[in-house]
């Protein structure tokens, strides 16, 4: 029986795995590869099992071997094969292979695909859950150039046969996905996790490319993947290709500024600055192996109970812009954010906030679902060599200047905060910008939505331009202030 989903009007029922598999085999026109690496052939098992694989399935393989692998797809420069590059070769090797094998003299009308995966299940030690690479490169049209979708997956779950079992089901919904969803990517997504719980798998990276996809911007995709509680955080770069966060985090000592940026402005920037300058002065921590992350949470994202995803591409853009590294996670309090920074990293982490994040910080009520409360929350921020550069503020009220000796929490977090500023937690920027104190970013998107005059000095340079030029935060330039 197919599972059955609520829909906006009526229950509608979802094609099971052997529904998905048995309509591709049925395509007359759908034929490609199967390689799969590391799970065993769970994907093309399903195909099989299905009935009528034979007019689907060209090749399937599984190249477990090293030296085999390495004589087939190349070897890899740092001899690792769970990885983007080798999902990749073998994706590109498959497909060359159909090509050249499989005449369109005599299959015109052929539709070829590649689908792989080279993955690494749990150990045996069973500390080490696995993880993994997945892909497909295909064409919906006999003419028409390859599209590719290429994701990576965090297993949940703690025994191997259930992670084969999963990666099998993953792996059909994907090909579907490709061939009869790729105008709706944005489900295919959703569909991705057809007949599998969120507790079992973890998506973490994906990227679409091709000319199916060329109006995709993968950085709102990752946006989805927040959206549907298939990961936790996506990172993406300059570029706006998704990074995987294993592969960026790993061994780096990592200095995160989380804020709102809607807009980025001078103060972001100067904070961000000052405090990379004392982060690098700090014991064992190397310029070369270090990372700046600028942090967007996903609460920061919402407008009246909905997710402005329009007001998400504005933020990114000028943040890319000046070269910065974006994460957009679902972590509201900091010490989960310090918590998901240390499942890839061990090096010496710091924190950039302004004062009024450190207040929130002592605020009980953000720890009332912890058994331990506040005590918890920061037995597991302050656990290690981790600092707080707290960047001051004026006191819009009375122009005081107010830093980590004149703020002020709740009288019963008194001794607590005590304790942590006088042990050298919390530390002080001290070469700020006095000149830009009374810049705050909701008062200069109001200006920017008014178009009132002066916003632009108040923003890193370019960044007043791309706004003006790309009409961002509704901006509607009036006559007498045109771009410039």
């Amino acid at each position: 029986m197919p599972d059955l989903i609520p829909g906006d009007k009526k229950f509608q029922t979802i094609p099971s795995i052997k529904d998905k598999a048995l309509r591709i085999n049925l395509n007359e026109n759908i034929y490609g590869t199967f390689a799969e690496i590391g799970a065993g052939q769970e994907t093309v098992r399903n195909f099989f099992r299905a009935g009528g694989a034979s007019g689907t399935i060209a090749k399937t393989m599984s190249a477990y071997d090293k030296d085999f692998s390495d004589a087939i797809y190349g070897v890899e420069p740092e001899g690792r094969y769970v990885t983007e590059s080798r999902l990749k070769k073998m994706l590109a090797h498959e497909i060359h292979l159909i090509e050249e094998r499989i005449s369109r003299e005599k299959h015109p009308r052929k539709m070829f695909f590649a689908y792989a995966n080279t993955v690494a299940t749990i150990d045996f030690a069973k500390k080490y859950l696995g993880h993994g690479w997945v892909g497909i490169r295909f064409q919906t049209d006999p003419d028409e150039a390859y599209s590719e979708i290429v994701l990576h997956i965090r297993f949940k779950e703690t025994e191997a046969v259930l992670q084969q079992q999963t990666l099998g089901v993953l792996g059909v919904n994907l090909i579907y996905g490709a061939f009869y969803k790729h105008d709706q990517p944005k489900k295919l997504l959703r569909y991705l996790y057809d007949h599998i719980d969120h507790d079992k798998i973890e998506i973490d990276t994906i990227n679409f490319n091709g000319p199916k996809f060329s109006d995709v911007d993968n950085r709102l995709m990752s946006l989805q993947l927040l959206k549907n509680g298939m990961t936790e955080a996506v990172i993406f770069g300059p570029d706006g290709n998704n990074i995987l966060p294993a592969r960026i985090l790993y061994k780096k000592n990592v200095l995160a500024l989380r804020g709102s940026f809607r807009p980025v402005t001078k103060v972001n920037m100067d904070m961000f600055e000052r405090s990379y300058e004392m982060f690098l002065k700090e014991n064992k921590v190397d310029a070369n192996k270090s990372l700046v992350i600028f942090e967007i949470t996903l609460s920061n994202l919402k407008a009246e109970g909905e997710i402005d995803e329009q007001d998400f591409m504005d933020r990114a853009e000028l943040l890319c812009s000046l070269g910065q590294t974006v994460m957009i996670s679902n972590f509201q309090e900091y010490y989960r954010l310090v918590e998901y920074f240390s499942n890839y990293t061990k090096s010496r982490m710091g924190l950039t906030m302004g004062v009024n994040n450190l207040v929130d910080i002592f605020d009980e009520k953000y720890y009332r679902h912890l058994s331990g409360g506040i005590l918890e929350a920061f037995g597991k921020l302050f656990y290690k060599d981790l600092k707080v550069y707290l960047y001051p503020m004026l006191n819009p009220n009375t122009g005081e200047l107010i830093n980590s000796d004149t703020l002020k929490v709740h009288p019963r977090m008194k001794e607590l905060y005590k304790f942590f500023k006088y042990n050298g937690k919390v530390v002080d920027i001290d070469h700020y910008n006095p000149e830009i104190l009374n810049v705050f970013s909701r008062e200069v998107l109001k200006m920017i939505e008014n178009d009132d005059h002066g916003w632009e000095e108040m923003l890193p340079n370019g960044v007043a331009k791309l706004i003006k030029e790309q009409s961002l935060f509704n901006f509607k330039p009036s006559e007498d202030n045109v771009i410039s």
